[in-house]
């Protein structure tokens, strides 16, 4: 380079480096910061809902952590929306579509400031896929720490949370629970901060980030208000510094194979539906080949080894207690059903972290069963296909007897009108409940439909209705209901075609989703069908119904 050339970079460095720095030392930066490594830290502190508010605190601690590492850490927010407060409203909506802007927060920040690497802190459910589609687009080392599961209320000896709430709307209206209880149950359910207490979204979501080399071992199971998960900040602190130093990146560990790893986890503890949505959208963040088909592969050969909520009996803090995540590991891995070699964020191979861990659970403990005596043989989360679901949908089959239903459909489109005819006892054992328009470009944002589903379940239907919707499913949902059907209704799926009285099966053992009406009459159908016009024409929700994906493909939205 000539001595021209060379005066004209440094005086455009210099030209871009000198606001740069000035505006650094407006914050209190001295000369010797800017030789320390620029830590993010994406925090999702927040007073909307108790998944968040007690975030604050990790936050500070990640703060106190990242300067004692000898790094600079640099604040940022990212935004929540409470699935439990905007269940059955048209709040839910954005839920989904919030997953994307949390994504967006955290790789803009990221981007926009040059950072060194990332800590994401989060609870609520889609703070965890947000937090991590944004560390795997950002692709700077990264590590997420999840702010804790909720420890149960009590009421009458009986353990509490957010789904008791919600199943005992549907047994006060069926007159099988009196306005005391009910009231006191509201009351009680939610004795503080902390994630839903079940293997409901967020504590899924936790659980296969701790699986996937990207959380530290026990972080995902531990309790937001107990004293040891400000340790485990700190500690995360040192690691991502080392991390840094070292240029170990979210897409160095997110392979195929550490993905397998994660879903094997997911299946063995029970975990959520909206699992299989946001892996399919986190697999494609991370350019990694997933399909829904990987699921159903999955599933054929990973037990389920956890008896846990909502379809089992304990919660994520007596996992905690009985061993955690690392035990769960631990045994898949002895009965060679993990990948050993995957990496962690902290530089160990999952093999490595394990090491010390016994083979088989403790005997002192039924939370975590032994390999050889599993809650079931396969993974409860099974892929249904036919002509009523061709790109497939996601049906969740562990607590039912007998996963096959067919019956009459009794069609809706939209919740409220379901719930309604839940609540005014019209729907009837042997039903089929059709809730349709309501996928990722129909809804639009593809809502949960917790608050149907647990009135069925309050009322006693949860064997005997089937469900299903192109809507999504509360982490906290079980019964007879299929969900993410795809094409959805808005798109012409035949899901759009079904009429009232109409013939479905649901056959989770032939995995199949069929609507039992002949192809000539399917075929007049969708030749006389039109598209609605859509719910929204401007703003976020318009934005996401125009560029979402199928439900089949996660509902990424690039």
């Amino acid at each position: 380079m000539s001595d021209a050339n060379r005066r004209s970079k440094n005086i455009t460095e210099g030209v871009a480096r000198a606001p740069n720095r000035s505006m650094y030392y407006a914050m209190g930066y001295i000369e010797k910061d800017f030789g320390k490594p620029m830590i993010g830290v994406a925090n999702g502190h927040s007073t909307i809902t108790p998944c968040n508010s007690g975030l604050q605190r990790l936050a500070d601690a990640a703060v106190a952590g990242l300067k004692a590492a000898g790094a600079n850490p640099q604040i940022f927010g990212t935004p929540t929306i409470s699935d439990g407060m905007a269940m059955g409203t048209e709040g839910m909506k954005y839920s989904l579509v919030s997953r994307e802007v949390i994504a967006d927060c955290v790789e803009t920040c990221v981007g926009g400031q040059w950072m060194d690497g990332v800590l994401v802190i989060g609870g609520c459910d889609k703070n965890m896929p947000g937090g991590m589609m944004g560390m795997l687009r950002a692709n700077v080392p990264a590590l997420y720490v999840y702010g804790g599961t909720i420890l149960p209320g009590k009421y009458k000896g009986q353990d509490l949370n957010i789904v008791s709430v919600f199943e005992a709307v549907g047994q006060f209206s069926a007159g099988k629970m009196n306005e005391e209880d009910f009231c006191q149950i509201e009351r009680r359910a939610i004795p503080g901060s902390g994630s839903c207490g079940g293997m409901y979204t967020a504590n899924t979501m936790s659980s296969a980030f701790e699986a996937l080399g990207l959380s530290l071992p026990y972080a995902s199971t531990m309790a937001n208000v107990e004293d040891e998960i400000v340790g485990m900040v700190q500690r995360a602190a040192d690691v991502l510094v080392a991390a840094v130093k070292a240029d170990l990146k979210p897409r160095d560990i997110v392979t195929r194979e550490a993905i397998e790893n994660a879903v094997a986890v997911i299946m063995a503890t029970g975990g959520s539906t909206n699992a299989v949505l946001h892996f399919l959208a986190i697999a494609h963040a991370a350019g990694v080949e997933w399909s829904i088909d990987d699921f159903e592969r999955m599933r054929r050969k990973i037990p389920v080894i956890c008896d846990l909520k909502p379809s089992g009996k304990y919660l994520a803090i007596d996992l905690h207690r009985a061993g955690g995540i690392p035990q769960v590991m631990k045994t898949l891995l002895a009965a060679g059903l993990l990948h050993g070699h995957c990496m962690t964020i902290t530089g160990k191979t999952i093999a490595e972290t394990l090491a010390d861990l016994p083979d088989v659970p403790r005997a002192d403990q039924d939370v975590i069963r032994p390999i050889t005596r599993p809650m079931y043989e396969q993974g409860h989360l099974a892929i249904l296909k036919g002509n009523l679901s061709p790109e497939g949908c996601v049906a969740k089959i562990t607590g039912l007897k007998n996963p096959v239903i067919t019956g009459p459909a009794r069609v809706f489109d939209d919740e409220q009108s379901a719930l309604a005819a839940i609540m005014a006892g019209q729907i009837k054992p042997g039903d089929v409940m059709v809730l349709r328009y309501l996928g990722p470009k129909g809804g639009p944002g593809m809502p949960e439909m917790l608050a149907p589903t647990s009135a069925l379940i309050g009322q006693g239907l949860g064997e005997s209705v089937g469900l299903i919707t192109d809507g999504r499913f509360s982490g906290g949902t079980w019964g007879m209901v299929v969900g993410h059907v795809a094409p959805e209704a808005y798109e012409g799926g035949t899901i759009a075609l079904v009429k009232e009285g109409d013939s479905i099966t649901i056959d989770a053992h032939q995995l199949k989703l069929h609507l039992n009406v002949d192809d000539a009459e399917i075929a007049r159908r969708r030749a006389a069908w039109q598209r609605p016009a859509p719910r929204y024409t401007r703003g976020v929700l318009a934005k996401f119904a125009k560029n979402a994906t199928s439900a089949s493909t996660g509902a990424v939205l690039d």
